[in-house]
């Protein structure tokens, strides 16, 4: 199966440079239906560009905090200067959807580009 998402741009070219390898989301019901083994293209919100990637591992978690705690910044799509921040996702999640849904760690592996 193959899931649509959009990202930011910062992330879709650290995606597409093989740098960024987890992708976090809300658990909410379009991620429950996320599998091992399918497919996500990422759509760049900026330009258009796409990518697919395959689903290699789901990693859920009660919070962003313990989903961060978890896994080296640079794999969530930091780089080595940043703070690494469970709050940085504040600004896509309330505290009541994490609360309600949980969240998810998509760990992914680049499969193919295609340019829109």
């Amino acid at each position: 199966m193959t899931h649509n998402m959009q990202l930011n741009h910062e992330p879709f070219v650290s995606i597409r440079a093989g740098k960024k390898t987890i992708e976090m989301r809300l658990f909410d019901e379009k991620r429950q239906r996320i599998n091992i083994g399918d497919s996500i293209e990422f759509t760049d919100r900026t330009n258009g560009d796409s990518m697919t990637v395959r689903v290699i591992a789901l990693h859920r978690f009660a919070t962003f905090d313990d989903l961060y705690a978890h896994f080296d910044k640079e794999e969530l799509g930091y780089d080595e200067t940043e703070i690494a921040r469970p709050g940085d996702m504040s600004k896509y999640y309330s505290r009541e959807e994490i609360a309600r849904y949980g969240v998810l760690g998509i760990e992914i592996s680049r499969e193919e580009d295609k340019k829109d």
